[in-house]
């Protein structure tokens, strides 16, 4: 895992108001304008606490910036190593000031952040200053805002209204939040303890049954007999009762939960798996997807467990629709670009089916040379994923009538299975030239051989 990287995180409030400055976030790059259906489709503004890279220093220490309380974190990190006046002159300049400023600040938290993936961590650091006088000369970018507008904008989300990021919540609106954490994944020992510290009435949305999804649920009856699970009927019966004996309730999107003055609404989302579920937290208007994205790369769906090509597609567009303001994957970051990403969800699966649709009008009658085609610029190791998308792909170009007429689905489909495994061994084994390799993919390739003919055997018998 590559070390990580640091970001600095600036509060500057003013001197009599509390008041704090927010900068407007630089958007994503615009639609070309070609794609109109993706240009309907943007983002409201999202203000967030001014914020710079943090890189080591080079050269002699700038003794000149003394950042209050940092002796408290020291066991972790050693800011004298960081160039904190490098990070300070970019936030500055957001707000049109010079470099250089001077200023007192002290060190509101520092936060860890957890292991998302192939991507190093981005551990933020924030502090806290006052300015002398108030700036009411600024950018058109920038502003100031009070605790309570910044709440009410977060906790009161109505869907195209502005919104408020990660560090102004997590350094001065989330006050539960220790100044010295790490966000980590939760082991079994800290998710019993984490259920035990919940009230007794406790309802756990499962979004489908893959294994990662579901493997906590033995600690969570055993912890809490009484509670009860929500899920789709087809994920409830790929869960079984050795999974999960206790209560649970069938739900088929539309469904809405009321927790105090907290209200989600449960969606149906098919595409991962035909009973894929997601939830919105409708007074953040945050949407937790499940794995319909995930937070590096693009989606696999499951087409053993009906995942379908036009689900997904439709679901995308649900999603667009529901207008969220922060998006929330099973695997990776949160994503405050929701309809971004989504939108780079839906250009990617078209793109890809564009070229599966190409490969096949030139030719191309077998999965394999499908994925060997579209799928030439990525790693081998990952064609075996990605020939569950094309199996879906060729279905979804089945359906609208798109493949040409001497392309033969039932010779596509008898291609798939063994028959893709052994010419994937094949050109997995030719891309690496190693011995060991070699030595595995034969052994396997005659027992996939081995079973294909005895399968064979069964059915003339």
């Amino acid at each position: 895992m590559a070390s990580p990287s640091y970001r600095l995180a600036a509060a500057i409030t003013a001197p009599s108001t509390g008041e704090f400055l927010v900068v407007r976030q630089p958007r994503p790059p615009s639609p070309p304008e070609e794609e109109e259906d993706y240009r309907r489709f943007v983002d409201s503004d999202l203000y967030d606490l001014p914020s710079a890279p943090l890189g080591p220093l080079e050269g002699a220490p700038r003794s000149e910036v003394a950042i209050g309380g940092a002796d408290s974190v020291a066991s972790r990190l050693d800011l004298s190593r960081l160039d904190v006046s490098a990070a300070l002159d970019q936030i500055f300049h957001q707000f049109g000031l010079p470099a250089g400023m001077s200023g007192e600040w002290r060190l509101l938290k520092y936060v860890e952040e957890a292991e998302f993936g192939p991507d190093a961590g981005i551990n933020t650091v924030y502090i806290v200053g006052s300015l002398e006088l108030r700036l009411d000369d600024l950018p058109e970018s920038c502003k100031w805002m009070s605790k309570e507008c910044a709440l009410r904008l977060l906790s009161e989300a109505k869907p195209g209204n502005d919104r408020i990021g990660q560090y102004a919540y997590i350094g001065l609106l989330n006050s539960e939040l220790s100044s010295n954490c790490t966000a980590s994944p939760a082991l079994p020992f800290q998710l019993a303890d984490l259920i035990d510290s919940l009230p007794k009435r406790l309802l756990v949305l499962v979004t489908h049954h893959h294994q990662d999804h579901i493997e906590g649920l033995s600690v969570v009856q055993r912890c809490n007999p009484n509670a009860v699970l929500l899920t789709h009927q087809s994920t409830m019966d790929r869960i079984g009762k050795g999974t999960w004996q206790i209560d649970y309730t069938s739900v088929t999107g539309g469904e809405k939960i009321c927790i105090g003055d907290q209200e989600l609404q449960v969606v149906f989302a098919p595409g991962h798996t035909d009973g894929h579920m997601g939830l919105l937290h409708v007074n953040t208007n945050t949407l937790v997807v499940g794995d319909h994205c995930v937070g590096h790369g693009s989606a696999t769906l499951d087409s053993r467990n009906g995942g379908n090509m036009k689900d997904y597609f439709e679901t995308t567009y649900k999603f667009l629709e529901l207008s969220p303001h922060v998006l929330i994957p099973m695997h990776g970051r949160i994503n405050l670009w929701p309809k971004y990403m989504l939108c780079g969800y839906l250009r990617n699966r078209r793109a890809r089916e564009a070229s599966i649709l190409h490969s096949i009008e030139n030719g191309a009658q077998t999965l394999f040379d499908i994925v060997s085609k579209t799928y030439s610029d990525v790693d081998r190791k990952l064609w075996i994923p990605a020939s569950f998308n094309v199996r879906l792909h060729v279905d979804h170009l089945n359906s609208l009538h798109k493949l040409p007429k001497d392309f033969s689905l039932e010779n596509f489909k008898e291609s798939c299975g063994v028959h893709f495994m052994l010419r994937w061994a094949v050109a997995y084994v030719h891309s690496r030239s190693s011995p060991a390799i070699l030595a595995a993919s034969a052994l396997a390739g005659g027992l996939a051989i081995a079973c294909a003919l005895r399968r064979n055997y069964c059915k003339q018998s």
